[in-house]
Order: structure tokens, then C-alpha cells, then sequence
């Protein structure tokens, strides 16, 4: 048994998204403000925290606008207007669907939620849902408020007409959603509600907005919360408070989250390690040792206190009659943990004399990385036990009270760790939740690990397919007024497994090879050569400042290997700047681009991406293409560009006139882009051949040859460090079909800054979702 779907829909950007669980650990990516942070916050709530804990700011806010159109109908009807049921307000209402998959052997876990008795395995649903605890009381209690308000604003007109100066007050409610800003939290409830699997679909492919089923008219809640004794959720949050002066930080009532180590170890000691807890024979030896200490200790309170028990005896206390004075300790196993120095940290020290303490320092002492690392392994452990029922008093340990699914929320693992320990944790995590022989005994019990985060060092080593990509959507696209999120499953990208098991395959080293950092930018630049990937950040910082100040991902496909992550950029939906090379040829031989000799590209990318279906691969035709037909618009948001060589004006010794040259890849553009910086040039490598070109070509062909002769021989990579080097770098013209190419990066990434909310409203108070 296994949660396959997590569906959430109105709360805060997530208007209504799917995020597929894989059997192990799923990681949530994306870029900045992209809605990570609202899934796990909804969990949170939904799974682990009371009704109280939601705030008007956790509804989507383009629902805002509704609710006061609601205040005001109810404002404005007389005493026979029916109270409206919570089902009319669905729209709205934040809701969490959780869809398992289950077997027919499993009923007397899901009793509750079998849609009828023809079921025979397969999915069961449940939706939580922030709805109305009394809906006449709130239709009442809201009426009450704004009729009290009317009459103080009455009350100040009549002062104004008098002359008086009237008060200037925030009267509250003002409206449905100012009401509901501060009462939210007593008047809703958190309810319970069986779903229909036969009514299961999947997200809309276009918008890849969830397709929620309705509740029915008549749907009624659930007695009980369907979780108990299904599902066990324990959580990590972000907010971990190490560091912190105070000794706990506000935890919601999440044990273990947001302690110092000292505390979390001492709770782990208390709870499955206490040997005065139904003791065993391994913990006879530490309990004679704790009974010794206590008689010693009893022995020397007992002479200490005794004069101090003579003198108050003088006082005429205790006399015959009264009880005697007896000093007796209590020692118990858990009290040498505590105190505040129960966790250390030995140091290495050459400086120490033989036989000389060694140096401790307490945790507090020691780098926030160390103490969260230690801490989250310990804090699984802990999550591990108390779900296996993993006591002191355990006798032969079963799986008879234990839920089968138990799910792990870890919030942005990477908080103060190295890349190093980054990596590591996220390999081992999942292990140490399921490090137990009872798992293995029953191997129905099974673990989920939901980890969001913003490292792509974390990304790097979890399963490609176990990523699931959230995409943010400015306000005004797809009809919402607020910027929201979508979220993608990376394991569906490629389709058909065996039809694209070789991309598939290409595409997942490749990402594992390089960087993940393209699943938390907000735009990418395909390149394929090392001299465009060395040479085009300078660039950006150089000519594009704008564009230097987002984030970007640089990736290098070398060897003509772009058009291989299309299906992956499609998914994501990140705006794409492809940087390739014209490679002219002939008969799929490469030879220098001349006009009117029916070559054709021999680029895999320019011969597969954009231009592909539009104008073919004839080399005449690509040098002469508009912008228009090297870009394609996907969505509002969504555009991918090409950019590769195109003509060049330069003037040639033998001539004062200008001719055309013909580039055929970014060194060669560079070079005819910088006629006067490179002819003069006397450096190594390929910086000689091109200043001997440049100064001794008679013709633009001749020219055009003779940079080809030079590539092919020299290496481009020595080229870009020599260029790099040049004290006069940042004089250099960029390439104009890189130029290009930039431009149009610059406005799409400036459009897509822009996400400004559009709420038909006089004035709503928003916080960051």
C-alpha cells in the first residue's frame, strides 16, 4: 500500500495541482516562488496541525474577490434567505486530496473510504477540506458585525454634519474577507470526505491544472479522520532554529522539529533507550551502577546535612511527636542527559600532554552544519521507531497497531550543509527510515519521503524520475488574476519508455554529469561548445546586466546534442535559448558556407528544434531567416529561440568595400565580429592562423576558408582562454547572432518578472505565497 497522488487545489499559489509520489523519495524543484513551499505547507496543515492553524493568506487570492461578492449578497438579503451550504463555496475552499493505492487483502485498513462493495483493489480517495464549522452561525455572526459597523458609520455622519471632526477608525468587518482575516480559525473546521476512484482523472495536459471531482450534493463528512491508523506523518520544517538563543523555537506541536540535538536525543533516550523503562537483562549492569552511586551519594547527604538537621532541631523541630528528617536522592537513568552540555564535541589536538583531557566543546559551540545533519539523522530515527512502535517495554515486536504507510515531510534539507553533506544526506535519508528488520519481516509497511528543496546538489542525486518540477505562472495567465504554480512529473517526460529509452537514458546522465541547476532557473541557454560556455557569463556581465541578475543556467550539450532535451524543457515550461552552430555541409561533409552551393546544415539541433517542420535544412534559406520563424512561442510564458551563425559585413585589405562573410561556428563569428582586435594579434594556437587570415585573404571566401582549415586543426577550448585573458576582453563586439539571441532572452525574462497582482478589489491585503 502506497499514496500515489497528492492533489491540492485553493491554497495559495496552488490553485489545483497533482504531485505524483514515487514508492520512495520524491523531491519537489523549482525555481524561487514557485510554489514548493505552499505544498508543504499545505501538508502540514491538512495532515498535522488543527483548523486554527489556517489564515485567510492560505486561500488562493484570486478567491478574495468572491468571497466579498458573497459578504455582500448576504449583506443586502432579508432574514428569509437560505443559509448556503458549504458545498456552494467548493470553488474555493482549500482542499487536499490523498488517493492510495491499495489491495483487496488491506480492507480493514480503508474501510472507511470503499466507494461500494464491488470494490476490488485499486484506488481509494480521501479529500480534506477548511470549510464553514456552522454555516447559519457564520451567515448570523457576519450579519451582526456589518450591521454594527453600518450603525458607527452612521453615527460618524451624523458627527460630521454637526461639524464635529469624525474619527478616523479602521471599523472591522469591512467586508466577507476582513471578517474572515480574523475568525477564520474559530469558525472553520478541517472535514473528512470519501472520493469516487471511478471519478479519477488525470490533470488537463494543456494547463496541467488538477481535475478535482465534485462532491456531490449530498456528500457527508467522515466521523473520523480516515488517517488513523493508515497513515503515519512525521515532519522535518525548514525552520529548524539551531543557533537560536531560545531553547525550543515554535514548533506547532511537531516534536522533534526545532530542538537543539541535546533535546532531541534526550526525547530519544526517554522514549526507546531508558533502562529504568522495563528494564531487560542488558540493563542490569547500568542499573547496579546507578544503585551504587545513589547509596554513595545517600551516605554523603546524610553526614552533610546533619549538622544543619542538629540546628534546626535546637528550634524545637521535629520533637518526639513529629516525623524525622531524612535526606534521599533519586537518581534516574535519563538524568545524566539532563543539562545543557549532554552533547559534545571532541576535538582533534596535537598540542594536549600525554595522558591530558581531551578538548570538548558543547554542541552550541560546534557549526550549524554538523548540528543539523546530526540532527535531522537522529530526528528520522526517532520517526522511524515511534512508527514501529519501537519502545523500551516492547516484548516480540509485530506490526499489530502499526499504520501501513508511514510519510516523512522534509522541508529544505540543505540549510547550513556542504555540497558535500547535501549529497550525502539525501542518499542516505530514505535508508535510515527503513533500516529496521521488522520492514523487512512485513514488507507491506512501507515509507514515503517527500523532501522539498532549492539545491541542485540535492536534485543531482535522487532519481530523475522521483522529480516533480513546479513551474510558476505570472498573474493574467490562463484567466487567473494571481500568479500560481503548476507542477510537472519528470518520470512521464519521455512518453513511451522504449520508443525514447535512448534520449531518456542521454538526457539523465547528462544532467547527472553536469548540474541540475536548470530545474531552479528562470531561463536556460543551451550552448554546445566549451568556448561559448567559458566566454558567454563575461558576456552577460559585460553587455547584459539585466540578464546577469537572473537566474540563468549555462548548459553545455557539446557535439550538437540540444535538440535531446527538448521533451524536458517542454515539461518544464522555462523559457530556452539555444546557441549552435550553422555547420554547413555537403553530402554530410563539412566545408566552408558559401552561398548557392546546395548545402545543408548538418546540425542535429537546427535540423530537429525550431526551424525543422518550418524551413528545412538548406543552408541559403537559414541564412537569410527572420527572428520570427527562429522563434516559437509555446505559451504566454513559455518561448524557445535558436540562434546560430549568420552574415557578417567586414572590409578586406585588398578592397575598401564591405563584403560578406560566412561564419560557420562562434569562433569564426568572433573573430569577423572583431576584425581589428584579432588582425594584429600575435598569440599561439588558433590566435595566429585567424590574424594571418584576417591580414592576407583577398576575397571573403578565401577568408572563409581559410578560418575553416584553421578550426579543424586548432583547439577551441586554448582559443576561449587566450580570448579570456585579453586585457581588452570586455572591448570585444559581441557576435550579433548572439546578440540576438540575448535580446530576445532579456525581454521574454522581463515579462515574466513582471508578476503583478489583479484583484477587482478597492484594497486587499496580500502576503507572500
Amino acid at each position: 500500500m502506497q499514496i500515489q497522488y497528492l492533489e491540492i487545489a485553493n491554497f495559495r499559489k496552488l490553485l489545483s495541482v497533482r504531485i505524483d509520489l514515487a514508492s520512495t523519495t520524491t523531491l519537489l524543484v523549482g525555481a524561487n516562488n514557485s510554489g514548493k513551499s505552499s505544498a508543504m505547507l499545505a501538508l502540514r496543515k491538512f495532515l498535522l496541525s488543527k483548523a486554527t492553524a489556517f489564515r485567510l493568506q492560505d486561500l488562493t487570492l484570486s478567491h478574495l474577490a468572491t468571497i466579498d461578492a458573497t459578504g455582500a449578497d448576504w449583506e443586502s438579503a432579508d432574514e428569509t434567505l437560505e443559509t448556503p451550504k458549504a458545498n456552494e463555496w467548493a470553488n474555493w475552499l482549500p482542499t487536499l486530496d490523498l488517493w492510495v493505492e491499495a489491495s483487496q487483502g488491506e480492507l480493514h485498513h480503508i474501510r472507511d473510504l470503499i466507494p461500494n462493495f464491488a470494490w476490488k483493489g485499486g484506488h481509494v480517495g480521501m479529500r480534506f477540506r477548511l470549510e464553514p464549522k456552522d454555516m447559519a452561525k457564520l451567515f448570523t455572526d457576519y450579519r451582526k458585525e456589518r450591521a454594527r459597523v453600518k450603525k458607527l458609520q452612521q453615527e460618524i455622519v451624523k458627527q460630521t454634519a454637526e461639524g464635529k471632526t469624525p474619527p478616523t477608525l479602521p471599523l472591522w468587518p469591512q467586508s466577507l474577507h476582513d471578517y474572515l482575516n480574523r475568525r477564520l480559525g474559530t469558525m472553520f473546521v478541517v472535514r473528512w470526505y470519501r472520493l469516487d476512484p471511478t471519478q479519477l482523472q488525470a490533470p488537463d495536459p494543456k494547463t496541467r491544472h488538477a481535475n478535482l471531482q465534485p462532491l456531490s450534493s449530498t456528500a457527508t463528512a467522515l466521523d473520523a479522520n480516515p488517517l488513523t491508523d493508515l497513515i503515519r506523518v512525521h515532519e522535518i520544517n525548514a525552520q529548524r532554529g539551531f543557533g537560536d538563543s531560545a531553547e525550543e523555537s515554535v514548533t506547532e506541536g511537531r516534536g522533534g522539529s526545532g530542538k537543539r540535538l541535546t533535546e532531541q536525543l534526550r526525547a530519544y533516550y526517554n522514549r526507546h533507550l531508558d533502562p529504568g523503562d522495563s528494564p531487560d537483562i542488558s540493563d542490569l549492569e547500568a542499573l547496579t551502577a546507578i544503585q551504587a552511586a545513589q547509596t554513595a551519594f545517600d551516605s554523603r547527604l546524610t553526614s552533610s546535612f546533619a549538622p544543619a538537621l542538629l540546628e534546626v532541631a535546637g528550634l524545637g523541630y521535629p520533637n518526639h511527636s513529629d516525623p524525622a528528617i531524612k535526606v534521599e536522592t533519586r537518581l534516574s537513568p535519563t538524568d545524566g542527559m539532563n543539562h545543557e552540555a549532554a552533547v559534545l564535541f571532541e576535538l582533534d589536538s596535537v598540542a594536549g600532554a600525554p595522558g591530558a583531557p581531551p578538548m570538548r566543546l558543547p554542541e552550541t559551540s560546534n557549526g550549524l552544519g554538523y548540528q543539523n545533519l546530526i540532527s535531522m539523522i537522529f530526528q528520522l530515527m526517532a520517526f522511524r521507531d515511534d512508527w514501529l512502535k519501537k519502545y523500551k517495554d516492547s516484548e516480540e515486536r509485530t506490526d499489530a497497531g502499526v499504520e501501513p504507510i508511514h510519510l516523512v515531510l522534509i522541508e529544505e534539507p540543505e540549510a547550513h550543509l556542504h555540497v558535500q553533506v547535501q549529497q550525502a544526506f539525501i542518499k542516505h535519508a530514505y535508508h535510515v527510515l527503513s533500516n529496521d528488520p521488522l520492514l523487512k519481516k512485513y514488507p507491506k509497511l512501507n515509507t514515503q519521503m517527500v523532501v522539498s528543496s532549492h539545491s541542485s546538489h540535492v536534485a543531482h542525486e535522487t532519481e530523475y524520475a522521483n522529480l516533480r518540477y513546479f513551474r510558476r505562472l505570472p498573474a493574467g495567465m490562463a484567466g487567473v488574476p494571481v500568479p500560481v504554480s503548476t507542477v510537472s512529473n519528470l518520470s512521464t517526460v519521455f512518453g513511451d519508455k522504449n520508443r525514447h529509452k535512448q534520449t531518456k537514458e542521454f538526457v539523465t546522465r547528462y544532467l547527472r554529469a553536469q548540474h541540475a541547476d536548470l530545474f531552479f532557473a528562470d531561463a536556460v541557454i543551451l550552448v554546445e561548445g566549451a568556448a561559448e560556455r567559458m566566454m558567454l557569463p563575461h558576456f552577460l556581465r559585460s553587455h547584459f546586466p539585466f540578464l546577469d541578475r537572473c537566474y540563468i543556467t549555462i548548459l553545455d550539450i557539446g557535439g550538437s546534442h540540444a535538440h535531446r532535451l527538448r521533451p524536458l524543457v517542454d515539461a518544464l515550461g522555462i523559457v530556452t535559448l539555444v546557441i549552435t552552430d550553422l555547420d554547413a555541409g555537403h553530402k554530410k561533409s563539412a566545408v566552408p558556407v558559401k552561398r548557392k552551393a546546395s548545402q545543408a546544415t548538418n546540425n542535429p539541433t537546427l535540423r530537429n528544434w525550431v526551424t525543422a517542420q518550418q524551413v528545412g535544412h538548406d543552408v541559403d534559406t537559414l541564412l537569410d531567416l527572420d527572428d520570427e520563424h527562429k522563434a516559437q512561442q509555446i505559451d504566454d510564458l513559455f518561448a524557445i529561440r535558436i540562434a546560430y551563425q549568420t552574415p557578417i559585413k567586414i572590409r578586406l585589405p585588398s578592397t575598401e568595400n564591405e563584403a560578406e562573410a560566412l561564419p560557420n561556428t562562434f569562433e569564426d563569428s568572433l573573430v569577423l565580429s572583431n576584425v581589428q582586435h584579432f588582425k594584429q594579434k600575435k598569440g599561439q594556437g588558433l590566435t595566429k592562423p585567424f590574424a594571418a587570415a584576417l591580414r592576407e585573404s583577398e576575397t571573403a571566401d578565401a577568408l572563409g576558408r581559410a578560418l575553416f582549415d584553421a578550426l579543424r586543426e586548432g583547439d577551441k577550448a586554448k582559443f576561449a582562454l587566450q580570448v579570456l585573458g585579453d586585457p581588452d576582453f570586455a572591448k570585444l563586439t559581441v557576435p550579433e547572432y548572439i546578440r540576438e539571441g540575448l535580446v530576445w532572452l532579456e525581454e521574454k525574462l522581463k515579462k515574466k518578472s513582471k508578476e503583478l497582482l489583479i484583484v477587482p478589489t478597492a484594497s486587499i491585503e496580500v502576503t507572500e505565497q
